[in-house]
């Protein structure tokens, strides 16, 4: 394969960078979806072991990893480990194994494969590196782009961190010289990106009298595209059959018992779960609170869309790809491979199936109900959005014929949803950063998210206020700003009531500081600190 000309730029700044020997350098490849950052890659991991050095390649799913391991195999053989949490207990310790041996030279892997024992690494890839999939949301927190940046620099070897979507702060440390910017703008092939269309969801609400989650349009598209032979994907990121369960008696939703959330309706089994804690009970028949019989199940997720497409198409062989129908192992990986060989006529799914598959194929991507992540309460929810449809777009057109893309929205004013309909990711950026900069969020400051979590709200009460006066007597200089304690956006979770403390500090290292002192001197005070957990740069607030 040539070479395009931007491919072959960025391929050979990074060469040059390897050349020089324990000399670390980072890059931010910024790539439109279907732009040969793959390619990029592959020859960089081959530089990097002709200078006999090694490579770690993250990427952001588990499903991701077969497709990317297969390529990877065929160019390097047996050369190349594979690390991620579906793989057996004794599958792990082999791939281990042989890294450690130095028999495998070229690990790919979520995100737990930063911390593979690689033997002189020369090169750090991090694809889709915007992913939130990256952090760890339990201690030991970690977010796994950052980790690698780190490892890059304690060993003097090259970091790329890819992707169509780049995080804001990595964009901006692009921008200010932080990272070396690389660019390709264009397809490959001189392919040219898919059409997008905003679909008022208010319109089509007045002309039904009611709320219908599948538009005439869309549903008129997905018929033409099946009439031609082509392929169809739907997104919606939001599983089970119901959002959850309302009475239209007494206005009461039925919520978990362990957390302060309702729980989703799953038809298949008839269950009622929670998608935080996996508390599950049977649906009832009548309400709870009130006996009545007059239950609604309100909003759909992944298994009523299927289920709808499903009776208005019943000649399409349709799928659905979430983690309640892909939880077995190679499951996913087998749906995957069906769509890809033409087995399937469309994909219904969350985000796992949104980001670096390329189905040649799908020529219509239909995005349903994108104003969830909207009105969620997080600095980065207009950010994710943006990405979410720009990735899921980019799966259509991506072969030689033109792809359609149409996102159902209530608020087609919305900035994040004008600038992902014409893939404009500067345009984005520019428009959020001046959000970010007069709230002083990130990329101008540096935050931590202090939650104090425990079974009894009065204790944890007690102790978030001890720890906020220590925080108030080790900020001294003030140059960091202390907010809370309050509720967290989800208050209880897990059977833990959820306090939360939000610091913004102008450095990172004013912001340690004040919080080592503060820890050291809220546990002379009596603060237990078993309740306290503390992240630094979380990728969300919730």
């Amino acid at each position: 394969m040539i070479l395009t000309p931007e491919q072959q730029t960025a391929f050979d700044a990074i060469t040059e960078a390897l050349r020089k020997a324990d000399e670390f350098k980072a890059f931010l490849l910024h790539g439109v979806t279907g732009s040969g950052k793959t390619e990029v890659y592959i020859r960089a991991m081959q530089s990097a072991l002709d200078t006999g050095r090694s490579a770690i390649m993250l990427v952001p799913e588990i499903a991701l990893t077969p497709v990317f391991s297969r390529r990877l195999r065929r160019v390097f053989g047996s050369d190349v480990a594979i690390l991620h949490s579906n793989l057996s207990i004794g599958e792990r310790y082999d791939e281990w194994r042989r890294i450690r041996r130095g028999d495998a030279r070229i690990v790919i892997g979520t995100r737990s494969a930063i911390f593979a024992p690689v033997e002189n690494i020369g090169l750090i890839i991090v694809d889709e590196e915007h992913d939130p999939s990256y952090r760890q949301h339990e201690s030991p927190f970690y977010n796994a782009r950052d980790v690698g940046v780190m490892r890059g620099a304690m060993a003097g070897a090259v970091v790329v961190l890819g992707s169509a979507t780049p995080a804001m702060e990595s964009f901006y440390n692009a921008q200010s010289g932080k990272y070396t910017y690389l660019r390709l703008p264009d397809r490959i092939g001189g392919r040219g990106l898919a059409t997008a269309e905003l679909i008022d969801m208010r319109a089509v609400f007045k002309q039904a009298g009611k709320d219908v989650p599948l538009s005439p349009q869309l549903l008129g598209e997905i018929k033409e595209t099946f009439a031609r032979g082509e392929q169809v994907i739907i997104l919606l990121n939001r599983r089970g059959f119901s959002q959850f369960v309302l009475c239209r008696s007494c206005g009461e939703t039925i919520k978990c018992k362990n957390c302060d959330i309702t729980l989703t309706f799953h038809r298949g089994d008839g269950k009622l779960l929670c998608h935080y804690c996996n508390y599950r009970e049977k649906a009832p028949r009548v309400c709870p609170h009130c006996q009545s019989e007059y239950l609604y199940f309100v909003g759909e997720g992944t298994e009523n869309i299927a289920d709808q497409l499903a009776k208005k198409f019943p000649e399409m062989r349709i799928a659905r790809v979430d983690r309640d129908t892909m939880s077995h192992k190679g499951e996913i990986d087998d749906v995957l491979l069906t769509f890809a060989d033409g087995g399937l006529d469309m994909l219904v799914g969350t985000q796992m199936i949104a980001k670096g598959h390329d189905f040649p194929n799908v020529t219509l991507v239909g995005v349903i109900s994108v104003d969830i992540g909207l009105g969620l309460p997080d600095l980065r929810s207009a950010e994710r959005t943006f990405q979410l449809i720009t990735q899921v777009a980019g799966r259509s057109g991506r072969g030689e014929k033109l792809g359609r893309v149409l996102i159902q929205t209530y608020y087609p004013e919305h900035y994040a949803l004008r600038h992902a309909r014409e893939q404009d990711y500067e345009g984005f950026y520019n428009e959020e950063i001046k959000f970010r900069e007069r709230l002083a969020y990130p990329p101008f400051v540096v935050l931590a998210s202090i939650l104090i979590k425990h079974r009894d709200l009065a204790y944890s009460s007690r102790h978030a206020n001890i720890l906020r006066r220590s925080l108030d007597a080790a900020n001294t200089s003030r140059h960091v700003r202390v907010l809370g304690p309050a509720p967290a956006s989800i208050s209880r979770l897990k059977n833990e009531y959820r306090l939360q403390i939000i610091l913004k500090g102008a450095s990172r290292r004013s912001l340690r500081e004040t919080l080592d002192i503060a820890l050291a001197d809220a546990e002379a005070n009596g603060c237990d600190l078993r309740s306290i957990f503390v992240e630094i740069d979380p990728v969300n607030l919730m």
